[in-house]
């Protein structure tokens, strides 16, 4: 049941942006688990994941994907 109480309630969902050709945009605070297992995090009010592997700052985007065209 939706307003059921009993229920915990749930934190409030993040917004995330898909691009064609770019970053995922993540509404922050975020904390990211990377395939190592370790984490990163940023606390800033949104932030852009890189999906190209290009970046200098994996796993946030610094546009290094716009250099290769």
């Amino acid at each position: 049941m939706p307003n059921d109480p009993s229920e915990s309630p749930r934190p409030p969902a993040r917004r995330v942006t898909m691009q064609r050709q770019g970053p995922i945009l993540v509404e922050g605070p975020v904390e990211v688990e990377l395939e190592d297992g370790t984490t990163v995090s940023s606390d800033r009010f949104r932030v852009a994941l890189c999906t190209c592997r290009r970046s200098r700052r994996y796993p946030w985007c610094d546009t290094s994907h716009r250099k290769r065209v």
